[in-house]
């Protein structure tokens, strides 16, 4: 077992630990609205009903990490992207074309419950009100899905950029957590919704996540974090 990386998760849920008690617990999307008091920027980290930790410690292990507006130009507030997650409240549907996360979701309901959506995963940016229509039962089944996930998040009031604190914590946490090509140390459990994704990176690494699963993380990153959850503690 790789003992440095496996004190380095412990640290990082410890950590979360922190984080919890400082945003004083979990939410879940489906019960947040643009009201509450939330950060400007930030990262979050989303947990799953189910998947627990088993080398690490007791507790959920973390099943995605995000944040938002890493390009110089972009000014997309934490609040926003969680809300495009999360789908509309009003007709209960949402679009999976501006969410990633919503679409690896999709596909993996789709291959579970064996639906006939063939238009879910056609990488275009819009689609006719037709299609929309189609898609709808689906977009609300993902509502329920990652509705239902406990986040946390961290408030990182940074410009986006290349030097992006948030961008440095969401990738290198991905990279730490991530079993892709590696032993595994928490693995997903074998009723995770995640293993009928058709992303092999999503499988393998036992993340909704694709990009940074591969990529060697920098244990630096954990002082970072450390510093903006004790800023959020004060």
């Amino acid at each position: 077992m790789d003992k440095k990386r496996l004190d380095h998760l412990r640290n990082f849920y410890n950590l979360i630990d922190t984080l919890g008690k400082a945003v004083g617990g979990p939410r879940s999307l489906a019960d947040c609205t643009g009201k509450l008091n939330w950060p400007k920027r930030g990262v979050y980290f989303f947990t799953e009903a189910g998947e627990n930790r088993v080398h690490t410690g007791v507790g959920p292990r973390i099943v995605r990490v995000g944040t938002h507006a890493l390009k110089r130009d972009a000014s997309t507030r934490l609040w926003v992207r969680l809300s495009q997650h999360r789908g509309q409240v009003r007709s209960g549907g949402g679009n999976h074309r501006g969410s990633i996360f919503r679409l690896i979701v999709g596909t993996a309901l789709i291959a579970k419950h064996h639906l006939d959506v063939p238009t879910w995963d056609d990488r275009k940016s819009s689609a006719p009100a037709d299609v929309r229509a189609a898609e709808l039962a689906l977009e609300r089944e993902v509502n329920k899905t990652i509705g239902a996930m406990p986040f946390l998040w961290v408030g990182i009031d940074d410009e986006p950029g290349d030097q992006s604190a948030r961008g440095y914590i969401e990738r290198n946490a991905i990279a730490l957590l991530s079993n892709f090509g590696r032993e595994a140390l928490d693995p997903p459990s074998s009723a995770w919704l995640g293993n009928y994704c058709n992303r092999e990176r999503i499988r393998a690494s036992g993340l909704w996540n694709a990009n940074h699963v591969d990529e060697t993380y920098d244990p630096k990153f954990l002082n970072e974090l450390q510093v903006r959850i004790e800023a959020m503690s004060r």
